[in-house]
């Protein structure tokens, strides 16, 4: 990034920091006929000064249950990647929150760190991913206590690896899952006779049958190192809202540098294009506490040479540029 633009940048992000905090709250959206219950938090503008708020092994900047500050806000739905949680890319949403933007994000309903391992679960989430992010969004437009503080017409999307998958989906994309390559620990590679396999094989056939939703509503994303081999040309064709599309330079946990540069490539508007030099795919979740690095060092240690800390400072600023940019007041 040049030297001028990151200074810019993070005077930029710090000036609306200065202004006002994040709040944060938890919410959760009863189960209802398109599906379960779903846990998730928010992130909102606030006038009261930050503090430290520990949940698990996450520590959070901000205030809990601050009274919303401001009007006609900005919304920005969030999506984690493969056993993930809402809590994953909880510095990213306070950014966001700090300059005036509402945050919300749910743990998937089929794909979070509590189911992350079950039969099936791998495939059968690219199935619900999509309709709980349409459930977030209705929640909060509809039944959120301070949905009259929102603008409908400014929606925007935050997406890391399953979740870029799931904010492509969402923006008109048409996935290929038979582009799918077979998974390593599949049962079916091992014991394809077993009951696993077979249900390996029932959520697959599932998931070939499933209604994918698509949501107008959302009008900007930020796509950050997508599961994307599912997309060709012809499924992205029908993507037209403006993109910011990260990759990493290693890629990781099923995604490569080449599916994302695919993306690139096969958008038929192209995307605001960043790569992360030596970042690897867990470069993009938030710095980790060292309660999480002790349980999940998988997730938290980067190559030699990444900063993590460093490149989120700069990250958030980018991210939040752009959402300005495309979420913006209309003249």
């Amino acid at each position: 990034m040049p030297l001028l633009r990151f200074l810019f940048l993070a005077v930029f992000c710090v000036s609306a920091t200065l202004a006002q905090a994040a709040g944060f709250s938890t919410i959760e959206i009863p189960a209802d006929q398109e599906g379960p219950a779903l846990r998730g938090g928010v992130w909102t503008p606030c006038a009261a000064v930050a503090g430290e708020i520990k949940v698990g092994p996450y520590a959070i900047q901000g205030v809990r249950d601050c009274p919303v500050a401001g009007s006609r806000l900005p919304l920005i739905v969030l999506s984690h990647g493969y056993g993930g949680s809402y809590l994953g890319h909880h510095d990213t949403a306070q950014a966001l929150a700090d300059a005036g933007f509402v945050v919300a994000a749910i743990s998937h309903s089929d794909d979070n760190a509590q189911v992350r391992g079950r039969p099936g679960d791998k495939i059968s989430a690219l199935a619900t991913r999509t309709t709980d992010i349409k459930r977030l969004i209705d929640h909060m437009l509809q039944q959120w206590p301070a949905h009259d503080r929102l603008a409908a017409d400014r929606i925007g999307f935050y997406g890391f690896s399953r979740g870029g998958y799931t904010g492509l989906v969402l923006a008109g994309a048409r996935p290929d899952f038979e582009r799918l390559p077979p998974l390593p620990s599949s049962p079916c590679t091992t014991a394809p006779e077993s009951p696993a396999c077979a249900l390996m094989r029932q959520r697959f056939q599932e998931l070939l049958a499933s209604p994918l939703v698509h949501d107008t509503r959302i009008k900007a994303a930020v796509i950050a190192d997508p599961l994307s081999m599912v997309f060709d040309a012809n499924g992205l064709k029908n993507v037209t809202i403006p993109i910011q599309l990260w990759a990493s330079t290693y890629g990781g946990d099923g995604v490569t540098p080449e599916s994302v540069a695919a993306v690139r490539r096969n958008l038929p508007v192209a995307p605001d294009w960043r790569v992360v030099e030596k970042a690897a795919h867990f470069a993009f979740l938030a710095p980790c506490t060292p309660a999480l690095l002790e349980a999940m060092p998988e997730i938290c240690r980067d190559g030699p040479g990444f900063d993590r800390v460093a490149f989120h400072a700069a990250f958030n600023a980018e991210v939040l540029a752009f959402f300005r940019q495309h979420l913006g007041p209309k003249p």
